[in-house]
């Protein structure tokens, strides 16, 4: 063959549908110059071959050229074809036409040099003897006007053949073509697809793409399967999906592999899809044979059968084996026969039993027994469900909720047991994100005879429901359902607290933290944190951080402070296996810490936290880690990782049914972005934080006025101070901002003070600042009276006052560099330029301007960039030679003339469209220009310049 057909097309796979079809096309327009060529569609099982070889075959045939299909046959001894494809191969050369049988003037290509492409598809099943015939092939110069396109899974493929083609590749005398694998995009587009109409969210749609595609690995046959079986996340990869038989009907290519195979194969197979299907994805040769009751040379022979199937892959070289994709052992298992699928998961069950396997490994074999001895199998079914609800709550509901569907033992209390397993059930519900399922079961135990349950066992139903009620956003309810079950608790609180009800008291103190009530659960929170004799010091640490959390909210800053330095202690005491048992106390306690402003505490324990993955129930738990992360982020100057917690913090609270918190989580995203994005993402940014938000909810919780603070923020940086101010009045509870917790009430309440002073209304932003100052000085959080200083001193910047102006922004500046906020230090820096040039000089306030810029730069954020940059043009240049007059801008000069009038700064900064603010640092100029002090002596100072000015 001639390597020029494949210069054109380059060494590299072609990925893309269209450049696939693009080298395709050119090496038909050699074809018809009587230049032939090898073509290699190489990819794994599913991945799309077939498809990308008809899509070529068809558009040959479009082109008039002749197009033969075949395809190579498995043979179960593993040695694959020789005949009738050697023959093929050899026609190639055999029926080549020398250069002299061609009559003159016959157009090359016609006759028997008529183009021609064939296909071989399934060539991994070729024998290793037709590597002479391909090698020739390849390594052939002369021109034959023929393509021939290989097909073949490289894992299945002969390593000499496999060898030869990749170096045909390598030096252009072979052009692969890969089929392309589903992105995301994709694949979250065959899921709005099946979706009905207002079945979900797009939000819900992307994060149910993105988790198939993972699953999927976007391979294109896997992934309709999936969605063919109905797949839920929550079981996978146990299972595959509700739909077993629209699975089956979606495997044809994969059940064809399998009926390829032997019987002995077969029946390996399903044993392994039987032992690979529960407790792990992987199974070893002994445990095969034996479920499969085969000898173990049967089995050996059969799992090597299956190896080269490639249906079953080596994991390590310790003899475990796995499937190539979970979805071969869900097939394989579908398939299987009922009466050997059950005789094979009691030996299964048998075997893992022997072994000492957790629960969660013999209640995935007892599921399907439930018909042989539903006694037994119910109470290996509540074991196992137990074992795993607090990874994964899905499958425990399913195996709860076959337990409950077992006849009971009519040996068993009318109560306890079933009674048990509802409340589990119902719990591992909430957990799995099905509340309205969890809240229905949940009431159903609620309206038991109450003389049918114990205390123990009332408590715990309240609990579950109050969960799955804040789940569904009922806080009200879940508040109400609380506070029947604490009524049940004797008081004082008995001495050790039983844990059913310190179950109850951290979900009561959970709903009032998330309603924003923290005064209500305060009291009953500290004195059940301080019963003695508690058992679990875990939990007891739980209910501390929670008291102290709600001590914050409520303004008792040093009781808080007392209990969170003692928590911190004993969580950094403890190991990573007991921390993480209770995930809630380390996102509580980073909480609690970035309130009161112990920033890299907070970091550390929110860091700490178990991986996502390993949360599975704890998915509230996760949405509160990654809001926390992302205020943390932005305090801290990471703004990158801030935008991307807030942005799956968004994603998870919306799957989450939580909106109040997906509001706050693009709250954050969003005054993240326009730190780091500068102007040119303003202006949208705030647009979508716009629309979003439409006012904040009624009621002035938590969630709303941290979403309020953080909007009215943007609205600054961005320039519409008259839209802060709003901002703030109507979602912060009136002028004095009273529905905005304590912790951030002086940040809020600075806000409000600078936005008051940019709309020209100096007396009431006086007062907002004494304000700001006062509750600031109430707290003692250094950063909170940082805030308060920057207010007061843009004040006395409007009064001329530049040397305590530039005092106050010093020390402000010096506050968030120690506290770790190199933004907002930078911002602050830039913010106090023009009264640092008026008070000490242009070259400190262009030295601070430097700082700031270097310290901006190395936190991207771009804001801070461009105001630094419009405050370094804007400082006065060195004197004019001429000095006086001439030394005066255009716009200074502007000024000067309103002024002659006698108007007013707020008036004038109407005529020239700009802030009462810029206006008066305008005038300070024009007086140390010029040498006035006042206004009357400015005017003198015109009039006596006459036409000159």
């Amino acid at each position: 063959m001639r390597g020029d057909v494949h210069e054109c097309c380059g060494a590299r796979a072609h990925r893309s549908p269209t450049a696939a079809i693009a080298a395709f096309d050119r090496l038909l327009v050699a074809l018809d110059a009587g230049r032939g060529g090898v073509v290699e569609i190489a990819g794994d099982p599913g991945s799309g071959k077939t498809r990308l070889a008809d899509s070529l075959a068809e558009r040959a045939s479009e082109r008039g050229v002749g197009v033969t299909r075949h395809r190579i046959g498995a043979r179960r001894s593993g040695e694959g074809h020789g005949e009738p494809v050697r023959a093929l191969l050899a026609t190639w050369f055999d029926s080549r036409p020398s250069a002299d049988t061609v009559p003159a003037g016959q157009p090359r290509g016609t006759g028997d040099r008529e183009p021609h492409v064939v296909f071989l598809d399934d060539f991994h099943h070729g024998a290793p003897t037709l590597a002479d015939e391909l090698a020739r092939l390849i390594g052939s110069d002369t021109d034959t006007p023929r393509l021939l396109v290989l097909a073949h899974r490289p894992r299945q493929l002969h390593p000499t053949l496999l060898e030869l083609l990749e170096e045909g590749h390598g030096s252009r005398r072979v052009t692969r073509i890969e089929p392309l694998a589903h992105d995301v995009a994709a694949v979250t587009a065959m899921v709005a697809a099946r979706t009905p109409t207002g079945g979900g969210s797009e939000h819900d749609e992307a994060d149910l793409g993105t988790q198939l595609h993972a699953a999927s690995d976007g391979n294109p046959l896997y992934t309709r399967m999936l969605l063919a079986a109905d797949w839920d996340p929550g079981l996978w990869p146990e299972r595959p999906g509700q739909d077993t038989q629209a699975l089956l009907r979606e495997a044809k290519p994969l059940l064809r592999e399998i009926a390829e195979l032997s019987q002995r194969a077969r029946t390996a197979l399903s044993s392994a899809a039987v032992l690979g299907t529960e407790g792990g994805p992987s199974f070893r040769a002994e445990d095969v044979t034996r479920v499969g009751e085969l000898s173990l040379d049967e089995g050996y022979e059969a799992l090597a059968e299956l190896e080269r199937a490639d249906l079953v892959r080596r994991v390590d070289w310790n003899g475990a084996l796995t499937f190539r994709h979970p979805l071969v052992g869900h097939v394989a298992h579908a398939h299987t026969g009922l009466a050997l699928r059950i005789r094979a998961h009691q030996r299964a069950l048998t075997l893992v039993t022997e072994r000492g396997g957790s629960p969660a490994a013999r209640a995935g074999h007892a599921e399907h027994l439930i018909g042989t001895d539903p006694t037994r199998v119910t109470g290996i079914l509540a074991a196992g469900a137990h074992d795993i609800a607090p990874r994964r709550p899905a499958i425990a509901a399913h195996w709860l909720r076959l337990a409950l569907e077992c006849p009971p033992d009519p040996a068993d209390a009318p109560s306890s047991p079933r009674v048990a397993l509802r409340i589990a059930r119902s719990r591992a519900l909430t957990a799995a994100n099905r509340p309205v399922e969890a809240r229905a079961l949940a009431h159903e135990v609620l309206g038991l005879r109450q003389d049918t349950l114990t205390l123990e066992q009332s408590l715990q139903a309240h609990a579950v429901c109050a969960e799955a009620e804040r789940r569904l956003g009922r806080h009200e309810e879940a508040t109400a359902v609380v506070g029947a079950a604490l009524d049940r608790l004797p008081r004082p609180l008995p001495a050790p607290l039983p844990i059913e009800a310190v179950e109850l008291i951290t979900a009561h103190g959970l709903a009032h933290v998330l309603r924003g009530t923290h005064d209500q659960a305060r009291d009953l929170l500290r004195e059940a944190a301080h019963v003695p004799g508690q058992a679990d010091p875990t939990q007891r640490a739980v209910l501390r951080v929670l008291a102290a959390l709600c001590d914050t909210h409520t303004g008792h800053l040093d009781e808080a402070a007392r209990e969170i330095t003692h928590c911190a202690r004993f969580v950094d005491a403890l190991p990573d296996t007991e921390a993480n048992r209770t995930p809630e106390l380390l996102a509580l306690l980073g909480s609690a810490e970035l309130y009161l402003e112990r920033f890299p505490a907070a970091v550390r324990h929110l860091r700490r936290h178990p991986a996502d993955d390993e949360l599975g129930a704890q998915r509230p738990v996760l949405l509160h880690r990654r809001l926390a992360l992302a205020i943390a982020e932005q305090w801290t100057g990471r703004l990158e990782p801030a935008q991307r917690h807030a942005r799956e913090a968004e994603q998870l609270a919306r799957t989450l049914g939580a909106h109040p918190a997906a509001t706050l989580a693009q709250a954050i995203r969003v005054t993240s972005l326009i730190w780091s994005g500068g102007s040119g993402h303003a202006t949208s940014a705030l647009a979508e934080l716009h629309d979003a938000i439409r006012l904040p909810t009624p009621g002035h919780s938590w969630w709303a006025t941290s979403t309020t603070g953080l909007l009215a923020q943007a609205q600054l940086l961005v320039g519409d101070p008259a839209g802060c101010r709003r901002t703030l009045l109507e979602g912060g509870g009136g002028e004095d901002l009273s529905a905005v917790r304590p912790f951030t009430r002086p940040l809020q309440l600075s806000l409000l003070a600078q936005a008051t002073l940019e709309c020209g209304d100096h007396d009431e932003a006086g007062r907002l600042v004494g304000t700001a100052r006062d509750a600031a000085r109430r707290l003692g959080l250094p950063v909170q009276r940082a805030y308060a200083q920057c207010a007061e001193a843009r004040l006395k910047a409007a009064e001329r006052s530049h040397g305590a102006s530039a005092a106050l922004f010093a020390s402000a500046a010096e506050t968030f560099r120690g506290a770790g906020m190199p933004v907002q230090y930078a911002w602050t820096l830039v913010s106090g330029a023009g009264v640092r040039e008026e008070s000490h000089g242009r070259a400190a306030a262009l030295g601070d301007l430097d700082t700031a810029e270097a310290t901006a730069r190395v936190a991207g954020a771009h804001l801070v960039l461009e105001q630094a940059a419009r405050a370094r043009a804007g400082l006065t240049d060195d004197p004019r030679p001429d000095g006086g007059l001439a030394g005066l801008s255009d716009r200074e000069r502007e000024v000067c003339r309103l002024a002659m009038t006698g108007l007013r700064s707020r008036q004038m900064a109407e005529r020239l469209f700009l802030s009462p603010r810029t206006v008066e640092t305008h005038l300070s100029r024009i007086y140390r220009k010029l040498g006035v002090s006042s206004r009357a002596a400015l005017a003198a100072y015109l009039h006596q310049a006459g036409e000159a000015f």
